[in-house]
């Protein structure tokens, strides 16, 4: 994948587009950081002369116009939007390319809270959806019907840690004339570049690896399609979930580091899939690093390096695997992940557990870690002992 991106001044590294788009030192200060702009209104120079655009922070927020600047060049679009939570940009997302009577195709394996708000929520106005292995671009083919509208992916996806094609994907898309979105979350746009594949829409929790920091809830969306975009955009208004200053700023901080954050995670997590591949308690490890995985391939053509989040299975079933996330001392138990600080779940029970029951079910046995940036053997060591 290419290490350069265009961020209005011209092209460069991603580390430095990440430092630098969106960041313009203050013209009158020089800060060299952006201003928290906590406001909700701006003064008007006359009837609807407005200061660079602003009149009310739903509508656009200094703070927030950096972010949205930041992310769009990250991830190679025309425009980026902040929002409140990863799930308010993917409620936002839906509503703009989703009517009553259209249908759209959704992972076997998509994150409980997508699966919620599409099956409990976004269903009840209409919409309906078909959940296929995305993994295989035959069977997404297959899943077409001449209502959909759009294609939704999450590679790789949570917490199976399976891989999808994304330009395989969007030669199915483009054939079909509907829209391929890619939930770039696990990957972060360091790793993977969706856009570059031929997604139209890419989604993230910005809570995650972009924040990095486990001090933030937030969610983006980006696209290249200007139509898209200012069609995006008018619902994120008309819908009002969008960042607060602060929270952008926070997003926007994190974002600087992302990238030696990431190779990271990635060392530390290719560290501890090896020592689990080999401890006799684990019956199957969940990583596109490994050769065997059937993504591998795939996952080594788009991106980077192979990410922080690594799931595993255990002997003993969901009884164990349980006893396993309680026994830690260095993990934390807890929900989320990309923080520096190392997590570990149980999805059946905690993340996932709005999937019990459908055909999104995770096994019982299972155990999914968000590896930090701690010392490597600090966390091996910790699951060693947790492991018995």
């Amino acid at each position: 994948m290419s290490d350069r991106h265009s961020d209005g001044h011209g092209t460069h590294g991603f580390e430095t587009v990440a430092i630098h788009a969106g960041n313009t030192p203050d013209p009158m200060t020089g800060a060299v950081v952006p201003a928290i702009y906590q406001v909700s209104t701006y003064k008007q120079d006359g009837v609807g002369g407005l200061r660079g655009g602003y009149e009310y922070s739903r509508s656009g927020n200094p703070t927030r116009t950096a972010l949205e600047e930041n992310l769009a060049a990250l991830e190679g679009g025309r425009r980026g939007l902040a929002f409140a939570s990863g799930l308010a940009a993917e409620d936002c997302l839906l509503r703009t390319l989703l009517a009553p009577g259209d249908h759209l195709v959704i992972p076997d394996d998509a994150y409980g809270g997508t699966f919620r708000l599409i099956s409990k929520v976004v269903a009840r106005w209409g919409v309906d959806y078909t959940v296929a292995d995305t993994a295989d671009p035959a069977a997404v083919r297959d899943a077409l019907t001449d209502r959909t509208k759009a294609i939704w992916v999450e590679t790789p996806s949570n917490p199976l840690l399976g891989i999808s094609d994304i330009a395989a994907l969007a030669g199915v898309a483009r054939a079909a004339g509907v829209r391929l979105v890619v939930d770039n979350t696990f990957a972060s746009p360091y790793l993977q570049q969706p856009m570059a594949l031929g997604a139209d829409v890419v989604v993230h929790s910005t809570t995650k690896y972009m924040g990095g920091h486990s001090d933030v809830v937030g969610g983006a969306l980006v696209t290249d399609d200007q139509e898209l975009a200012d069609e995006l955009a008018y619902h994120q208004n008309a819908m009002g979930a969008v960042a607060g200053p602060f929270d952008s700023w926070l997003v926007l901080r994190g974002i600087k580091t992302l990238a030696v954050r990431m190779d990271r995670h990635s060392a530390n997590a290719e560290r501890i899939v090896e020592m689990l591949s080999r401890h006799p308690k684990v019956t199957k490890v969940l990583y596109p690093g490994l050769a065997e995985h059937p993504g591998h391939e795939v996952a080594a053509k788009q991106m980077r390096s192979f990410g922080g989040m690594v799931s595993f299975q255990v002997a003993g079933g969901e009884e164990e695997a349980v006893a396993v996330c309680d026994r830690t001392k260095v993990f934390t138990l807890g929900e989320s992940l990309g923080g520096v600080e190392s997590l570990i779940e149980h999805p059946g029970r905690m993340t996932h557990a709005s999937v019990a029951g459908s055909q999104l079910e995770v096994p019982s046995d299972l155990v999914r870690l968000s590896v930090g940036i701690e010392n490597a053997d600090d966390l091996l060591a910790d699951l060693q002992q947790a492991l018995g």
